[in-house]
């Protein structure tokens, strides 16, 4: 065809100018004419987007060349990628972008070429448009690379489709003279429109930023909401489905991840469970790609995620989940790197593209600055916590005088009550007013004073500072330290557990300390009761698990840090550091959740126990804490009985302060449901006796310790019928428990069995007296 020679080309459309393709004679007009054609069009390119820019350009090169569809495509040097925002006419709803990866597009690229290329090894989704737009779609297009005019590099390309065909070659340096001759004029105009809409989205992006950190900002206060917020947010501005965000553990060396979003809550259970763990995710330093993005520091934009030699394919193959590409990026303050952002799967694109990298390293700059001051403002409420904490617990116990402490020290009892060093020995049968008296006995006759240098006055000190804070609460008080104590104590000299090996000097002396201050300050009311009811010691230590164990812990440390008080004052350099970590592990090791995550692990070495195994040793230490905290169970069954009048008096009364709220309690917290000899029997069942069996594989010795528990389970189990009665008569649990008759008629029953001795009492044959401290009751 020969191209209109008017001085409005752009009124030609391709279909009323034929479909011959340029060549011969009327080619050559055609591109003598193409300047007279291009400076009326490059007039009417003048303030006009980028968009309509390249719709004229477009049907400039239609009219001149013939060809069904013209569409440019810039091409961005540094990623190797084409752009394309509008296809002839069309402005595109969502700009492509995607790889030169056909072999004709890079050397038309690199060799500055033009090039007939086969339309189907154009990206996918482009083939796709192309053919909604030209039918039948023709199968050669001519690309005409154009140089940009200062770089040495090509700027943009355009592709003529079914301009030539296969056969010709003359069309294609005409064409190409009028692709040239009309950039002579119009390219920098159209580069500047290209950087101009650069500028705006990145205007646009600036202004998105600064709506996103003012409600980052709003959300300081909890540092879960906030890292929510920075993973909508995340999403939102890149267009990813996915997001996870990963915060440094500097000292562990770990990234973790306790929130996730963009799963499914089945699919976040199966991504837990697979990674066995209940509340987050840790990564090593290093491992997988987040790991090494928080090492190296970069920013790792992963087109496509299964050839990538550090993604794992594991989670995609449980969750049923499909990663295409990632965008990982590190989230740094002023100090380096705090945590890693990774995103999956780019919507509406192939991958993720340069723009996305900027925004997201922009988008990190924000996230630093808000999740430290997110931390810093934890820490400023914990103190707050801590003082309100610490003003409470001043205001509540009174200080130790010093004339208390002497009179401990020059106490005139012998302190001589015979069988204390034996395991049928009840801890609660001690004068309550010398109990201090016997926590200097036990440290005494176990070496710790001797071998640690403690002064007595700082020993005397630290027991009456302890003693003072317990509460008196009915069960978890002062009475129930000394008892845990005393069966640590025990633990240590029948089981040789320093001279065999199983213990080391400084563990055995933390092991009693750890038992004495492990129920520090408590309120009578458990883990669960407090992060429900949002108490101040749930705002301290619920991130973290363990709320009451912790305020143990901390409380204890309070006590060490008082003056005059620090029984390891003596440990220097690395074993003052041990002794505390000892510490903080045994005390933590009584919550009993911590205990049923690790029982399996328990079983698993008492039958093939190592002494020198260190992970079998730290297991060991964590069950004789769980059995020293239930040792009322290894005596007698009256011993039993009292400390279940003591327990279900605390449960209740939570019980009835959960009903005062609005809430129901469980069923072994609510007086009017609960079922006491059951909840024994099962207690007993499912905890005390598994804990005690695994401890006698490990040591043979205790195995009649389990006789005892045993048997008081069947004493439990035959109450179960006479709780039955009393409760016909309109009873509730505790009436009973408290009734005077009870212990009788249950030994009654238990000794028509013959599991107890009765011995009958010489002045009236119609009343029985049971011998309950006798070897059938106890070791």
């Amino acid at each position: 065809m020969n191209p209109s020679s008017s001085d409005e080309p752009q009124q030609h459309s391709a279909s009323s100018s034929g479909s011959q393709s340029p060549s011969g004679a009327g080619a050559a007009a055609a591109a003598t004419d193409t300047d007279e054609s291009a400076l009326p069009l490059l007039q009417e390119l003048s303030d006009l987007p980028c968009t309509s820019v390249q719709q004229k350009l477009n049907r400039y090169f239609q009219d001149a060349t013939g060809a069904k569809l013209s569409f440019l495509s810039p091409v961005r040097k540094e990623t190797e990628e084409m752009v394309i925002h509008v296809l002839g006419e069309t402005i595109l709803q969502q700009e492509l972008r995607f790889p030169i990866t056909s072999q004709g597009l890079q050397r038309a690229v690199q060799n500055g070429e033009s090039s007939k290329q086969m339309v189907l090894e154009l990206n996918a989704d482009l083939v796709e448009k192309l053919r909604e737009m030209v039918s039948p779609l023709p199968e050669v297009y001519l690309c005409v690379p154009v140089q940009h005019p200062i770089k040495q590099q090509v700027a943009l390309v355009v592709c003529l489709v079914g301009v030539i065909d296969d056969a010709e070659t003359s069309a294609v340096l005409v064409c190409t003279k009028i692709v040239q001759e009309c950039f002579r004029y119009c390219l920098s105009l159209l580069l500047s429109t290209l950087k101009c809409q650069e500028e705006t989205k990145l205007r646009l992006q600036c202004q998105d930023l600064l709506v996103v950190s003012k409600r980052l900002f709003t959300r300081l206060g909890d540092l879960t909401d906030l890292l929510r917020e920075i993973m909508t947010e995340a999403r939102k501005l890149t267009k990813a489905e996915r997001c996870s965000l990963f915060l440094l553990e500097s000292e562990q060396q770990e990234l973790v991840a306790k929130v996730f979003d963009g799963l499914p809550s089945e699919e976040q259970r199966v991504y837990r469970y697979m990674l066995q763990c209940t509340q987050e995710m840790r990564i090593a330093i290093g491992q997988g790609i987040a790991g090494h993005v928080a090492m190296t520091g970069k920013l790792l934009n992963i087109r496509n995620a299964y050839e990538h030699p550090l993604f794992y394919r594991g989670i995609d193959e449980v969750t049923g989940f499909k990663t295409r590409n990632i965008l990982c990026f590190p989230i740094r303050d002023e100090k380096g790197i705090i945590g890693v952002a990774q995103l999956c799967n780019k919507i509406n694109g192939n991958y993720f593209d340069v723009n996305d990298e900027e925004v997201a390293m922009a988008f990190s700059i924000y996230c630093g600055i808000s999740i430290m001051h997110s931390i810093v403002y934890k820490k400023i409420q914990d103190a707050q916590a801590r003082s309100k904490l610490s003003n409470e617990l001043m205001m509540y116990h009174m200080q130790v005088e010093e004339e208390d402490v002497q009179a401990l020290l020059n106490c005139g009892d012998d302190h001589n009550i015979k069988d204390f060093d034996s395991f049928n020995f009840c801890p609660r049968t001690v004068p309550y007013r010398h109990m201090p008296c016997y926590v200097l006995k036990m440290f005494e006759d176990l070496n710790f004073i001797k071998r640690w240098r403690i002064k007595k006055n700082v020993l005397a000190r630290f027991t009456l500072y302890v003693k003072k804070g317990y509460r008196d609460a009915p069960y978890h008080n002062w009475m129930h330290a000394f008892s845990v104590a005393h069966f640590a104590y025990l633990l240590i000299k029948n089981l040789r557990l320093v001279e065999e090996e199983h213990m080391t000097e400084l563990q055995a002396f933390v092991f009693l300390v750890s038992c004495l201050c492990h129920d520090i300050d408590h309120r009578g009311t458990n883990n669960s009761f407090q992060t429900k009811c949002g108490t101040v010691l749930a705002s301290l230590y619920s991130s973290e698990g363990s709320v009451m164990e912790r305020h143990h812990l901390a409380q204890s440390m309070c006590i060490l840090n008082t003056e005059g008080c620090n029984i390891f004052e003596t440990l220097k350099g690395t074993l003052y550091s041990e002794a505390l970590d000892l510490l903080r592990n045994n005390i933590l090791a009584t919550d009993l959740a911590s205990h049923f995550r690790s029982v399996d692990d328990q079983r698993e070495i008492t039958r093939c126990y190592d002494k020198k195994n260190p992970s079998h040793r730290k297991l060991l230490h964590a069950m004789l804490m769980t059995c020293c905290d239930l040792n009322d169970q290894t005596k007698n069954w009256k011993v039993s009985k009292q400390t279940a009048e003591q327990i279900y008096d605390e449960f209740f009364s939570q019980g009835d302060l959960e009903k005062s709220m609005g809430t129901a309690p469980i069923e072994m917290m609510d007086r009017e449901k609960a079922s006491i000899p059951d909840l024994q029997v099962q207690f007993i069942t499912n905890l005390v006796l598994p804990l005690f069996t695994n401890l006698a594989m490990v040591f043979p010795s205790v195995k009649s310790i389990v006789q005892i528990i045993e048997r008081n389970r069947e004493v439990w189990r035959i109450a179960t019928a006479i709780f039955q009665k009393y409760s016909e008569k309109g009873m509730t649990g505790m009436d009973i428990l408290l009734n005077a008759r009870l212990e009788e008629e249950v030994l009654v029953h238990f000794n028509n069995f013959d599991e107890v001795s009765v011995s009958h009492s010489s002045e009236s044959s119609t009343k029985m007296d049971f011998d309950l401290e006798s070897p059938s009751f106890g070791v």
